[in-house]
């Protein structure tokens, strides 16, 4: 049977399920609820025992119809078939007679991992749950390979038990390294930072600085949840690009001096790097001495972070791309995984997109990401679970469930038979 479960007890189930994760809770409830949407924290029970749970949201499609949003899925085992029979049916029974229209879910649940070198997938045991949801009621959306649903259907994980800086791709390394000669550090700040890095941020999403202090606050109240900013000290940058500039200058000198004894092509190649980089220092002394005299310090990326069980999740991260040259997205995600490793197993860096081509216009994201050596998985989409199907296919058709759902292009997310 389905019956409301109290917070406690949604908690202690919720925290000990493997497909555990921020939005499956009460903090993500409590924001939803400054959106107009309604919730129930649902548990099915066998026998008296407790076999599955979810928080699920609520929202107008009309005056008298609602659909519901289970954030990440139900907590249930999707690859035990006789349980999740029974829970869908009474999940069914129990919201008919609610006026709910469908269900929509989006589990979290691996079906593919993605080889960080070849980009090849290999499937999971997971993948039997496609069948099961099919076979039972649930409609699948149409895949996406960008960022068109609800949260990402690919996302990075990294083990922060096994992190190790040394053994980064080169080029991450490398730009981990620069930034931290241009006199980076991180803060860990409160509420009012949120407008810091809404800066940051406000190009890539369609929320406000508002949604993110809501977010905020509801974790914040279970201390779940950080505020990194990333700065630049001009004055230590200016200290760092002088002793750089003078001991390339040092370097450089050498260099010329083997040149007039031996003018191989070995030695220009290296008299002409070494130049480059001396120019390259030289301007640094330049912008680091202009920066000290004027603002002495400036924010220049940002995250907000959420912490639950044991993992971190990023949920959303910027930098200002006047200094992209200062590599500070790197600096701010290794300066994350530092921070938290030792007291929690897993990172959510999350989404990326199943596009691994150069031609993907989000490539550059996806070779950040898959600088630091993650875990790719794609999981499983996105399903509605239809309740009242005569209604749900006139919503459909004249155009009204797009509207709710705020999408324009619903009518190519699924298939009707």
């Amino acid at each position: 049977m389905i019956k409301e479960l109290r917070f406690n007890e949604f908690e202690e189930f919720a925290k000990n399920h493997p497909l555990s994760n921020h939005y499956q809770t009460i903090n993500y409830a409590m924001l939803m609820t400054e959106y107009d949407y309604d919730y129930d924290l649902i548990g099915y029970y066998e026998s008296n025992e407790l076999k599955a749970a979810s928080l699920i949201v609520f929202k107008n499609i009309t005056n008298f119809k609602k659909y519901g949003y289970a954030p990440r899925g139900f907590l249930v085992d999707y690859l035990n078939p006789h349980l999740l029979e029974r829970f869908t049916k009474e999940l069914i029974n129990y919201y008919q007679k609610k006026n709910i229209v469908f269900i929509k879910i989006n589990p979290e649940l691996p079906v593919n991992e993605i080889d960080n070198n070849t980009k090849n997938s290999t499937c999971n045991k997971n993948i039997i749950a496609k069948n099961y949801l099919n076979d039972f009621g649930y409609f699948k959306l149409k895949d996406n390979l960008y960022f068109e649903s609800r949260l990402p259907r690919y996302a990075a994980f990294i083990n922060l038990k096994e992190y190790d800086e040394n053994k980064l791709k080169k080029n991450t390394r490398n730009k981990i390294k620069r930034a931290e000669n241009k006199g980076l550090s991180y803060e860990i700040v409160q509420n009012n930072g949120i407008d810091v890095l809404f800066d940051f941020i406000k190009k890539k999403r369609d929320k406000d600085s508002i949604y993110y202090k809501h977010y905020y606050n509801v974790f914040k109240k279970t201390g779940n949840v950080d505020i990194f900013l990333i700065k630049v000290n001009y004055n230590e940058y200016l200290n760092n690009a002088k002793l750089m500039y003078e001991q390339e200058l040092e370097i450089n000198g050498e260099l010329n001096k083997n040149l007039i004894e031996n003018r191989t092509t070995k030695n220009i190649n290296k008299k002409m790097e070494s130049d480059k980089k001396l120019l390259a220092y030289k301007n640094d002394v330049l912008e680091a001495t202009k920066g000290s005299k004027t603002i002495g310090s400036k924010y220049i990326a940002g995250a907000l972070v959420v912490k639950f069980n044991n993992r971190i999740d990023i949920v959303v991260s910027g930098y200002d791309t006047k200094y992209k040259r200062f590599n500070a997205n790197y600096f701010l995600h290794n300066s994350i995984i530092n921070y938290y490793k030792d007291s929690y197993e897993i990172l959510d860096m999350n989404g990326m997109t199943g596009d691994f081509s150069d031609k993907n216009p989000y490539s550059g994201l996806n070779n950040f990401k898959l600088g630091f050596n993650p875990k790719i998985y794609e999981f499983i989409g996105e399903y509605d679970l239809i309740l009242k199907h005569s209604t749900y296919k006139k919503l459909y058709n004249n155009g009204t469930l797009a509207r709710a759902l705020n999408k324009t292009d619903e009518k190519e997310l699924i298939q009707f038979n």
